[in-house]
């Protein structure tokens, strides 16, 4: 399997470090080797480290440095969003979130209901003779 996720302009990536962390963002330009010009629709255009990116398999059609409006009507339609919730990789990260969102009685719950969809049964210790 041949290697796709590139460093390209229109290439959606995920922010994995910093204040926009978890953030889908779209690099418009490439400033350096080590830097890139990335803008979403929530978040003012930035400069951003590779190193704080994670490129994902999406890919927008866009030219060089696009105004906003010309950014977010092509994120709206390749349709970024829905792609990334439906990718096994977004759901992940949702359930993720969902669970860190959890109060300390949601969670008894989702333990109560594993039990018994797993069909767990308390063990009964029997003492040798």
């Amino acid at each position: 399997m041949p290697f796709k996720r590139y460093v390209e302009i229109g290439r959606v990536a995920l922010v994995n470090y910093g204040k926009d962390y978890g953030k889908l963002v779209v690099i418009v330009d490439v400033v350096d080797q080590n830097r890139a010009l990335v803008d979403a629709p929530d978040m003012v255009r930035s400069q951003m480290n590779f190193k704080r990116l994670t490129l994902t398999d999406i890919k927008i059609d866009i030219n060089r440095v696009p105004k906003k409006k010309t950014l977010i009507d092509a994120m709206e339609k390749a349709d970024v969003k829905n792609k990334w919730e439906n990718s096994s990789w977004g759901r992940k990260l949702i359930v993720q979130k969902r669970r860190a969102s959890l109060n300390d009685f949601d969670r008894f719950k989702l333990m109560l209901a594993k039990i018994k969809v797993l069909g767990f049964e308390p063990q009964t210790y029997v003492t040798p003779p």
